[in-house]
């Protein structure tokens, strides 16, 4: 149904790519990202993004940045909206500019975005279930994102509970598991989650900061790990 790419190669095979949500619309934080050792990137329409604080607008406000970002030529993913998400011309758009993939929380998922080109990426959220998890998982061609963790907890270290909270998702389901860091991931942290099973680390603000510079310092260090 959707055409296998780099990046679900990488998802596949083990290959652990690195994929950085952009905490804002900056040309610089996305080139500093991938020479830092980024594969894939992942923007945002239609919502306010509590851990950076940013609002993102909606397609026609931000299409300029994301003809910009197309030129980059590495993988991209769109956090699609929240209670507002883009119309089918919109999602037709944004497969025409390279993007592949379009994440929302599955309470905000409406049926004419999955009869799009762009890959499903279905978040669970705190709240979420087994049953929420088997049902997102049953979606032809998706990929989960693992949005669990409650705000309180944004920016606090990744403990062996939750540790052994992504292993049971991960391991609960045949499709790949993303894990956005909501906690300070570290570079430790990565064996560890890669041995349960996340196929990829999403790392937003709390872990690369909102500058070229922490961004660069925070995905090399990462990327070596």
């Amino acid at each position: 149904m959707y055409p296998e790419t780099r990046l679900t190669r990488a998802l596949a095979d083990g290959s652990f790519p690195i994929i950085v949500s952009l905490p804002r619309h900056d040309m610089a934080l996305a080139g500093a990202a991938l020479e830092a050792g980024a594969f894939a990137i992942k923007t945002h329409l239609n919502a306010f993004h509590r851990a950076s604080g940013t609002t993102f607008g909606s397609f026609a406000e931000e299409r300029p940045f994301f003809e910009q970002l197309a030129k980059l030529g590495c993988p991209l993913l769109v956090m699609a909206g929240q209670e507002t998400v883009p119309t089918r011309d919109e999602m037709d758009a944004l497969a025409d500019l390279g993007f592949e993939g379009f994440n929302v929380y599955a309470d905000h998922m409406q049926p004419h975005l999955l009869q799009s080109r762009l890959r499903p990426m279905p978040a669970l959220a705190s709240t979420s279930s087994d049953a929420d998890l088997t049902r997102l998982a049953a979606i032809p061609g998706c990929i989960i994102e693992a949005s669990i963790m409650t705000f309180d907890r944004y920016g606090t270290a990744l403990t062996d509970a939750d540790l052994a909270r992504y292993a049971h998702i991960a391991q609960a389901v045949t499709v790949p598991v993303i894990l956005p860091s909501q906690l300070r991931l570290t570079p430790a942290d990565m064996p560890r989650l890669r041995e349960i099973g996340i196929a990829a680390p999403l790392l937003g603000v709390v872990v690369t900061g909102s500058t070229p510079d922490s961004m660069r310092t925070a995905v090399s260090a990462i990327a070596a790990a």
